[in-house]
């Protein structure tokens, strides 16, 4: 057990990392065996969630969590497992803002064009003695 204060701070902190990752490999392996036992559509995406939460935390690499989505898909596709109902939202606040844009953009040149600039007159230079 160490002594150091900094050191026994640390021990406490593994011990709870450990606990966390644990969880989610975890969640990880039973999300992965309930699709293998039963591929559905849902078990699919269920066990896709769990890897991709364990890549955001860290927990696994991008290239670990690609092949085992990919061995997912193929069990899923040997199975014949229909995904309906699964929606791809394009709509994001930057396709948005393009299409206010286009919208705004006609009626903000109108206005530009109208609008008359104030030009500063030259003032006249005073004779020296």
């Amino acid at each position: 057990m160490p002594i150091i204060k900094s050191a026994i701070k640390r021990a406490k902190q593994s011990v709870k990392r450990r606990e966390r990752n644990v969880g989610i490999k975890k969640d990880i392996k039973d999300a992965t065996k309930a699709f293998i036992a039963k591929p559905t559509a849902k078990g699919f995406s269920a066990a896709q969630s769990e890897i991709d939460t364990a890549v955001k935390k860290g927990l696994i690499k991008k290239n670990t969590a690609a092949r085992r989505k990919m061995q997912l898909s193929k069990v899923a596709k040997a199975a014949g497992v229909k995904f309906t109902g699964v929606k791809k939202v394009s709509t994001s606040k930057l396709t948005v803002a393009k299409k206010t844009a286009k919208k705004v953009a006609p009626a903000i040149k109108k206005a530009v064009v109208t609008k008359k600039v104030a030009t500063k007159k030259p003032t006249a230079k005073k004779a020296t003695k």
